[in-house]
């Protein structure tokens, strides 16, 4: 099987390392199209490929074709492949927000899946939902799942609502939690702590807490029940979050992703 990414950027990156580390396609089978020339000089000293910046010499001979570019740039890009596109052809977008449809009738195709994964793929660590179109095979979409297994985890959902709920959830998840970590770091350096003792202290209690979540059966309610103590010093801070519903603020913040993957689905 030839499998053909457009777009050489981060994303286009990591799938093409990951899909070599886990020897689901030769080196030699694996194309990537680049229309930056610089760009592409730079990742032909990569080795995650054979690098091309005009679709006409590789679209035709690609299997799978994974569409990893922005999706504000996937107008032009349909304009630029419709011609030489296939439907015999599976396309597997990661462009948010840019619907099962829009790339059916924007490439002439009927073989779409679509995903949603997130920044922390590019170490294996990545969280993807993905749905189909009908035209698309049991085979090929197996296929596809062993491919977005490459970069951690990948759960299959059955509408397109689900992939823009993902990236609300997953897909922007990342920097709600960096988020939440730059101002514990920024707290703890007010407190006297220097940067890196900060970064440490924060980063591990991170990871602890995730570890700890995920090996038991606890919920994060029941577990915040059992680091707090009455009187004592995480009720306090609890307390404080619920005051000023940090919370609630959350949840919103996650509902206006949505909205935004959901006005991207539309134009």
């Amino acid at each position: 099987m030839k499998i053909l990414i457009i777009g050489g950027g981060n994303m286009g990156k990591t799938y093409a390392r990951s899909l070599l580390r886990a020897h689901l396609v030769q080196l030699q089978d694996l194309m990537v199209l680049e229309r930056s020339p610089e760009q592409a000089e730079k990742l032909r000293g990569e080795k995650i490929g054979v690098i091309y910046t005009d679709p006409s010499e590789c679209l035709s001979s690609a299997d799978l074709i994974i569409l990893a570019v922005k999706p504000q740039d996937s107008g032009k890009l349909f304009a630029t492949l419709r011609a030489s596109a296939d439907p015999q052809q599976v396309y597997l977008s990661i462009m948010a927000g840019v619907t099962i449809a829009t790339i059916q009738n924007g490439l002439g195709v009927e073989k779409v899946i679509r995903a949603m994964p997130n920044l922390p793929a590019q170490i294996g660590l990545g969280m993807t939902s993905y749905t189909a179109s009908e035209a698309v095979t049991r085979i090929e979409l197996v296929l596809v799942q062993n491919l977005l297994n490459t970069t951690g985890k990948a759960i299959y959902v059955n509408n397109e609502y689900a992939i823009d709920a993902t990236t609300a959830i997953s897909g922007s998840g990342p920097a709600y939690v960096l988020y939440f970590m730059e101002a514990m770091i920024e707290a703890a350096r007010e407190m006297g702590f220097n940067e890196s003792q900060a970064e440490l202290l924060v980063a591990q209690t991170f990871r602890g807490a995730v570890e700890l979540q995920m090996k038991n059966d606890l919920s994060c309610s029941e577990w915040i029940s059992r680091v707090s103590s009455k009187g004592g010093t995480t009720e306090a801070a609890m307390n404080t979050f619920r005051a000023t519903s940090v919370f609630e603020d959350i949840k919103n913040g996650a509902k206006a992703a949505l909205a935004r993957a959901e006005e991207l689905g539309k134009g």
